[in-house]
């Protein structure tokens, strides 16, 4: 079989389950990691089997690496990203793709400069329970989507991150923070974006930390923490999203919701693989739980990449795409936009629907 050969850069603790993953699929061959902190990419290397620990300057130079995985810090994404495919190296990041715009599409133009793929998180529209969802509103079984509605509420991460003050800084904040996961998961469903509309707010302008270590330290919020929208689909539906660090009590809402002609879809949490999906058709009294139709309901990420570098070894396309990526990051700001300006934000790109996975465990592995 042939295998890619892969390179981590950014060791911190999402670093782990990326490490562990890779290693699950016949055709990622993961063969170096590295770090701001070489002791940190030494640490990695050995917990997980890794042949070498590099500096990331050192890593870009390994002629051998085909594809790096970028896990460094968001304002980070963009300079690594870009000197990643100048080397010519194709990439997937972490979410989201950049921080800003600009940043964005100086990393696809980069990428077509140089004939390399570009790929990004969240990968969890592959796994199991969003793409059972997907699935049932292919096969009509809630109707023509007409609706969603999508809600991210908690009470923000100094009560339990270790360093929570990026979440805090601008390219943080819940939009920038879980909005990938949301919106992604929504486009996944519904397809692209058409036209968005915002309202958000600061609501507490300082943070208190509360976690160790840093219990005691000031936070000066830089960016909404509280973000309201609407969203038009390309395809004619209409839905609402609320990502929120503000809500001290917390939640009972649903993560999302699909609202059918012929039924509602609850979809599960976009954070995570699994399940459960639910579906109410017309005229039924109750939500029945639907059996997941596919692999991958445990934490894959990395699935991602390996249908990127199925695409790299054999053509093809593949569904955590950079255009994809984009859009999302697009929206996100056009939400804070909107609020800002007062009026619509009409989105100036578009992306695909991506394809909804074949058969179980389509992905080799």
């Amino acid at each position: 079989m042939k295998k890619l050969k892969i390179g981590i850069i950014g060791c911190g603790n999402i670093s782990s389950i990326y490490m562990e993953n890779c290693q699950n699929f016949e055709h990622l061959e993961l063969v170096a990691c590295a770090d701001l902190d070489v002791e940190r990419a030494q640490s990695q290397a050995t917990k997980f089997g890794i042949p070498k620990a590099y500096t990331v300057q050192e890593l870009l130079e390994d002629s051998d690496i085909q594809l790096v995985i970028n896990l460094t810090i968001p304002k980070a994404h963009a300079a690594v990203c870009i000197q990643a495919l100048e080397a010519g190296k194709h990439v997937y990041t972490e979410k989201p793709l950049a921080v800003t715009r600009e940043e964005g599409k100086q990393i696809l133009e980069t990428a077509k400069k140089h004939n390399l793929l570009v790929g990004s998180a969240p990968d969890t529209f592959l796994g199991a329970g969003i793409q059972t969802s997907v699935k049932l509103i292919e096969q009509g079984e809630i109707g023509v989507p007409i609706g969603a509605s999508a809600f991210m509420i908690s009470r923000g991460h100094e009560h339990w991150h270790p360093d929570p003050a990026f979440f805090y800084d601008i390219g943080g904040g819940p939009m920038f923070d879980m909005g990938p996961y949301y919106l992604t998961a929504l486009v996944s469903l519904l397809g692209p974006i058409q036209r968005i509309s915002g309202s958000t707010r600061i609501s507490y302008p300082e943070r208190i930390v509360s976690s160790e270590p840093k219990a005691g330290e000031k936070i000066n919020v830089q960016t909404p923490t509280h973000i309201s929208g609407v969203i038009d689909f390309a395809s004619g539906a209409v839905g609402t999203i609320t990502t929120s660090f503000d809500a001290m009590g917390g939640s009972s809402l649903p993560p999302i919701e699909i609202y059918g002609s012929e039924g509602t879809l609850l979809v599960p949490d976009p954070n995570t693989f699994g399940g459960p999906v639910k579906i109410r058709k017309k005229g039924e009294k109750e939500f029945v739980e639907v059996p997941l139709s596919y692999g991958y309901a445990q934490n894959s990420r990395g699935l991602g990449v390996a249908d990127m570098a199925n695409a790299i070894l054999n053509g093809g396309t593949y569904r955590a795409s950079g255009e994809l990526a984009y859009h999302v990051l697009e929206a996100m700001h056009g939400f804070h936009d909107s609020s800002d300006q007062g009026r619509h934000y009409q989105m100036e790109s578009t992306c695909k629907r991506p394809d909804s996975l074949d058969v179980e465990q389509e992905i080799s592995q």
